[in-house]
């Protein structure tokens, strides 16, 4: 549940002109929250990164559930790659502010995956929710 949960989070959070646009009394809610967007996305990657060990680790229960194992490495993805979208300014100040090779392949890794940033959060958010579904109906 707790790869749902942080799944629909940032998925919303990815999305700001886009929940903006539909609702406009959002603005106060995502301002609130904008200044914690580079923690919550380092915190995601984390867990994204932690998730997709765990899954190799049991990669055996593809044979038993296929479907369930997918979902889970779907998601792990889905974290790592929103988490890194998200708290890139953190990352690239504290981590990758004295080696410049790896700042500048950060940045040209940045900017190949923000033109999918909304399509990732509308598809974080779907597979957030039908992940919490799966838990429900399980």
């Amino acid at each position: 549940m707790l790869y749902a949960i942080s799944l629909i989070v940032l998925g919303l959070l990815a999305i700001p002109s886009l929940i903006l646009s539909k609702k406009p009394e959002a603005k106060e809610i995502i301002a609130k929250v904008q200044p914690f967007q580079g923690w919550i996305g380092i915190a995601a990657g984390l867990l994204g990164t932690y998730g997709f060990l765990r899954a190799l680790w049991h990669i055996q229960a593809i044979k038993y559930v296929p479907f369930y194992w997918l979902t889970w490495v779907a998601s792990c993805v889905l974290l790592i790659i929103l988490g890194f979208l998200l708290g890139y300014a953190l990352i690239s100040t504290h981590l990758l502010s004295k080696n410049e090779d790896a700042k500048e392949k950060a940045g040209d890794v940045l900017a190949k995956i923000t033109p999918y940033q909304e399509k990732l959060g509308l598809v974080a958010i779907a597979l957030g929710l039908f992940m919490v579904i799966l838990s429900i109906v399980n």
